[in-house]
């Protein structure tokens, strides 16, 4: 008899929020680069402008946006894409097609990243308000304060800005991340080169960090655009017209600090998910 581990539903939430408290500096750099208008700085000088004009610690603005946004984006689409998959790869002779991947991370992803909107704009606008004039910034004391604070002062509309592209991007990022993670980690072990170890978790999850950068940066761009904005936009496609006023590389504004955090950080991810699953998973007996 062989025994394996299964995934726990909740398991995607807290290895993104170990991730994403490793990476957040990263993301902060890359959300403050993709809000200029003109490129001012680079990725060493926006990180050294940060620092200088707000301290260290100023690299964490925002980091309880972002641990809310994992447990609720980034655990409902593991949750969903795990899941489905466990449950059809249990009634079925071998793993599931690469297109059904594709597509159950495509419906994972875009569920996530809706019910993760709210607290994806609260993680924007705190990282993007050290650049405002102090009478302009929002002065949010944590993630559910502003969440209250968009709530009472912007109406519950408000929540929900650019949530066409955060679930487009969410659908896009987890067709990188999770398909991906798991076609590359099929394939590496088809070889018998290697075994189910922290080694193969490593060059998979690369693997998938750098499609999930490339398809998801333009539409990381308009959603970080859309969500810092103060009504400088009607909606996504006067968001889009005037994002391509600036050339197609505006799309991609940012894709050097976007794979500098998203790699590691979804590096990090599945090898926290391995070994949430190696040591407290479900148990299988076959």
């Amino acid at each position: 008899m062989a025994e394996k581990r299964m995934s726990r539903w909740y398991f995607g939430g807290l290895a993104s929020s170990a991730a994403a408290c490793c990476t957040h500096p990263l993301d902060l750099i890359k959300v403050h680069l993709q809000t200029q208008q003109e490129v001012k700085k680079r990725m060493v000088g926006m990180a050294i402008h940060v620092v200088k004009t707000d301290g260290v610690l100023a690299l964490y603005n925002g980091l309880s946006a972002s641990l809310c946004r994992q447990m609720s984006y980034s655990l409902t689409r593991f949750a969903i894409y795990e899941t489905v998959r466990d449950m059809m790869g249990s009634t079925s002779k071998g793993p599931m097609p690469f297109y059904q991947k594709v597509m159950l991370g495509a419906f994972g992803g875009f569920t996530g990243g809706f019910v993760g909107t709210p607290a994806d704009m609260v993680n924007v606008r705190m990282q993007n308000d050290m650049k405002l004039p102090p009478e302009l910034r929002r002065n949010y004391k944590h993630a559910i304060d502003g969440l209250f604070r968009v709530f009472r002062e912007e109406g519950v509309r408000r929540l929900f800005s650019g949530a066409t592209m955060a679930s487009s991007r969410g659908a896009m990022v987890t067709v990188g991340q999770l398909a991906c993670y798991d076609q590359a980690k099929q394939l590496v072990l088809g070889t018998g080169m290697m075994g189910d170890n922290i080694l193969t978790h490593f060059l998979s999850s690369f693997i998938a960090g750098g499609c999930a950068t490339f398809l998801c940066q333009p539409l990381d761009v308009l959603k970080t655009r859309l969500m810092s904005s103060k009504g400088e936009y009607t909606g996504v496609s006067h968001c889009l017209r005037e994002t391509a006023k600036l050339g197609p590389l505006a799309f991609y504004k940012g894709l050097v600090p976007a794979g500098i955090r998203l790699i590691p950080h979804t590096v990090l991810t599945f090898v926290f998910l391995e070994q949430l699953k190696k040591y407290f998973g479900i148990r299988i007996i076959s």
